[in-house]
């Protein structure tokens, strides 16, 4: 059948063309109407044109096959797909909001606009993650903001689903990607590590802290083979404002080694979000490049190489959990306490990557007036931190793995509640005390977290360990 002329107007399978809002290099966005789909609607029609690279039908192939399986506000609904037989396209919402590519006009950003945008970023990573997709092309121009911040992520044409074949690492054998944010195991055609999209974030986050790509637009496979050996240049030699928490967040994004990196995009997100817990080291002091003589080492070590390759994504998110614990350092049962601590050690031996948010509630007055500091005169928050570390100190965590939050509220409930809600926690586990007439008249903080909690929840008695409460519905489609 011969493909129906584009020209506004052109009805296919009952959508109407109206404009093209956007010429890619591999297809054109058409906005469309149809009245049976309320709009605003986009059509994605591939290139399909003499001479075009064949990359542009396997990657518009790709996309057709993972994009209906994606779903949440991260990523744009999929309202249809046309058969490559008759006319390839695919219909989607046509999220409302900018792409961050309008950015790059007026670089450097604001630092806190950085951050901002670095956890809307990974945020929305962690949920494409966890429905079993790394990116592999992630750029200013990929990511939409909403008007509520939110981050959507548009164009899977590169991406790799890791339950689905990969049409493009089977038919081409030169790596694909947007040359600036493409991580090294992409330049040595690795395709299933989701921590390539974390070092293109971290590759952003350089670009709109500094206004300089860390690693140029190099255009030809040897300048793109440089990044794995030659390190960028630390943002805060280029912008000295830029705080040393993120220049250690930025660089370990781009280290070249991906275990290297942040274990999960969650983690990363909940870095950004906590910056006053990112322990820092000798990336946050960098202020220049490495020498030649390191950068040598590396590039003529025929022994160094990265170690790449994870099992699966979704044995790459499961090895990278975020753990919480609620910890009551007023009255909690010494009992309680090292039950608590050893279900806390015991999931954590289980899993060796996972990281530990140490969480308390400093309750605040409903009506009168809180007190910052204590009878002996000790500020109260910075006492309930250092009873925290001291708390968490016998299970020999290293500083990177574990973290530590006062949550100052009138409701511990809604306090934990609140916290989980905004990050990304996988399991949390607190105590319950002995009943008592009040907890069986107004209900207990731990029955209410367990109800509510959008992460799995396990409930520690004294003297046993925790056994998981019913867990709610997973925080993302899996």
């Amino acid at each position: 059948m011969v493909r129906p002329r584009l020209a506004p107007a052109t009805t296919i399978d009952g959508f109407t063309l109206e404009t093209v809002v956007h010429h890619g290099s591999m297809a054109l966005l058409w906005s469309v109407t149809h009245p049976d789909h309320p709009g605003p609607l986009l059509m994605k029609l591939p290139r399909l044109f003499e001479g075009e690279d064949p990359a542009t039908i396997v990657s518009f192939e790709m996309e057709q096959m993972i994009l209906p399986r994606l779903s949440g506000p991260h990523v744009p609904r999929c309202i249809a797909i046309g058969d490559f037989t008759r006319q390839p396209y695919i219909v989607m919402e046509r999220v409302p909001g900018a792409s961050l590519y309008g950015r790059l006009e007026a670089l450097p950003r604001p630092i806190e606009e950085v951050v901002e945008t670095g956890i809307a970023v990974a945020t929305a990573l962690d949920a494409v993650h966890r429905q079993h997709v790394v990116h592999l092309d992630l750029k200013p121009s990929n990511v939409i903001l909403r008007p509520d911040g939110v981050a959507v992520l548009v164009d899977f044409g590169l991406s790799r689903h890791d339950q689905l074949p990969d049409l493009m690492e089977e038919e081409f054998r030169l790596p694909y990607g947007t040359a600036p944010y493409m991580a090294p195991e992409q330049v040595m055609r690795i395709r299933d590590e989701p921590a390539s999209d974390l070092f293109a974030l971290g590759a952003m986050l350089a670009f709109f802290t500094t206004g300089v790509r860390p690693f140029g637009d190099p255009q030809r496979l040897a300048n793109l083979r440089r990044r794995l050996w030659r390190d960028p240049v630390p943002p805060r030699a280029l912008r000295p404002d830029c705080p040393p928490w993120l220049q250690e967040v930025i660089l370990r994004c781009l280290e070249v080694e991906p275990r290297s990196r942040y274990a999960s995009a969650a983690q990363l997100a909940f870095a950004l979000r906590h910056p006053e817990q990112v322990p820092l080291t000798a990336r946050a002091a960098k202020l220049r490049r490495d020498g030649w003589a390191a950068v040598l080492r590396r590039r003529f070590n025929p022994a160094w190489q990265p170690q790449l390759r994870r099992p699966s994504l979704a044995g790459a998110l499961a090895a990278a959990p975020i753990i919480a614990v609620a910890i009551d350092l007023t009255d909690q049962p010494p009992a309680l306490a090292e039950a608590l601590r050893a279900t806390v050690g015991h999931v954590l031996a289980t899993v060796p990557g996972a990281r530990l948010a140490c969480l308390n509630v400093l309750r605040q007055n409903r009506i009168a007036p809180d007190q910052s500091l204590d009878p002996e005169g000790h500020n109260k928050h910075l006492q309930r931190l250092a009873e925290l570390r001291h708390w968490a100190a016998p299970l020999g965590l290293a500083e990177a793995r574990v973290t530590f939050h006062v949550l100052e509220a009138v409701s511990p409930a809604d306090a934990l509640l609140d916290y989980l809600r905004q990050n990304p926690v996988d399991h949390v586990v607190l105590g319950a005390r002995t009943g008592s007439l009040r907890r069986k008249l107004l209900g207990s903080v731990s029955g209410e977290v367990a109800e509510k909690a959008p992460c799995t929840v396990t409930v520690v008695r004294p003297g046993q360990r925790g056994v998981p409460a019913e867990p709610p519905p997973p925080r993302h489609p899996a």
